[in-house]
């Protein structure tokens, strides 16, 4: 059953047959899910037809309903991973909504050839939870009816109202049009109060600097690295293993290591549970004639601690270690900040103005 004959039942008030609604919806559903899963996936359709149908029936009861139940998260995301065509059709256009006193709201649409630029605004009613350095913290996601990539990126800050603008870019892959008419934007929390700490000298003492330090193997299966013109890195590099945490001016980030191995340099930090911040940044050498060296690659990885996530990154750089008194460490690090949890949606259409 198509989407616009169940809007046809809905708008005549009138109550289809359960049992043809279910088995037209079932065989669509089933018949289209399997072209798209046989490519990405080397399961028989034997094995998922029963829970996609129980899935399907579900779905098919409550859009025979006056008030179908896309507007509850839990039902919208489900339909949305079934189909997302479907579900973004049956999505209401809602341009702003507030929550715990912070709005979220569209402000213009930009469409061109297979590019979307949307631009929100997200502002603070009662306080200032948002600030010109408020971070969408990753927890964004944009529910479409196409296959694309996205990026997110603060632009302005408005201090009057305490409003932070973005800018989403949108674009659809295979280099095709822009398809389908309504985008859903969704924020579960953010980040503000942020401390940037940019080009700063930093305070250790490189004197002491261990040779051929304690080294493990990088966990592989949560961790990873790369570096400039070195690319990816080798599959199993060794890593210092962390020691006690030492500050050095940086709030949130902490040093857990420092020596060279195999003759090159190596600086850890910790930088806690990334899950409630965005700590990060950089560390630099500058010589003598104050050229900068940056590092040939970094290495992050995680331990479980305290049923907690800990994030290590780890820098190397190539200075003899003969030479290390010639150079001065500098750093670049954003560090801190105030997390606001809550749940923000905004859908609407997708057409410029």
């Amino acid at each position: 059953m198509k989407g616009n004959e169940i809007i046809e039942y809905i708008v005549r008030g009138d109550m289809p047959d359960l049992e043809e609604v279910r088995e037209k919806c079932h065989k669509q559903t089933v018949n289209e899910t399997d072209k798209k899963w046989s490519r990405t996936r080397n399961l028989k359709p034997i094995l998922r037809r029963p829970l996609l149908a129980g899935i399907v029936v579900i779905l098919c009861l409550s859009l025979a309903l006056p008030a179908f139940a896309v507007n509850i998260p839990i039902t919208y995301e489900l339909l949305y991973s079934i189909s997302p065509s479907v579900a973004q059709f049956f999505k209401p256009i809602q341009k702003s909504y507030e929550n715990d006193g912070i709005l979220m709201d569209v402000i213009a649409t930009n469409i061109y050839d297979n590019t979307a630029e949307l631009y929100i605004s997200v502002q603070d009613l009662t306080g200032t939870r948002v600030d010109a350095t408020t971070d969408l913290f990753d927890s964004y996601s944009i529910n479409r009816p196409f296959d694309s990539s996205a990026t997110c990126q603060l632009v302005s800050f408005d201090e009057t109202t305490n409003t932070a603008f973005f800018l989403i870019s949108i674009t659809e892959f295979g280099n095709q049009k822009i398809s389908g008419n309504k985008i859903t934007f969704t924020v579960r929390n953010f980040l503000s109060g942020k401390k940037i700490y940019e080009g700063i000298p930093i305070t250790i003492d490189m004197s002491n600097i261990l040779n051929n330090p304690k080294t493990m193997p990088m966990p592989t299966e949560n961790g990873g690295g790369f570096g400039g013109e070195y690319g990816l890195i080798e599959k199993n590099p060794f890593v210092l293993i962390p020691s006690s945490p030492i500050s050095f001016g940086v709030d949130g980030i902490n040093i857990t290591g420092m020596g060279y191995v195999d003759g090159l340099l190596h600086i850890q930090t910790t930088t806690g549970d990334y899950l409630t911040s965005d700590n990060h940044g950089y560390f630099y050498f500058k010589d003598k004639d104050g050229s900068d060296t940056q590092c040939l690659y970094n290495i992050s990885f995680n331990e479980y601690e305290n049923e907690g996530r800990v994030r290590y990154n780890e820098f190397v750089f190539d200075i003899p270690q003969s030479q290390i008194d010639e150079y001065e460490i500098y750093g670049h690090f954003v560090a801190g900040g105030i997390l606001t949890e809550g749940y923000w949606q905004i859908t609407f259409p997708l057409t410029a103005s």
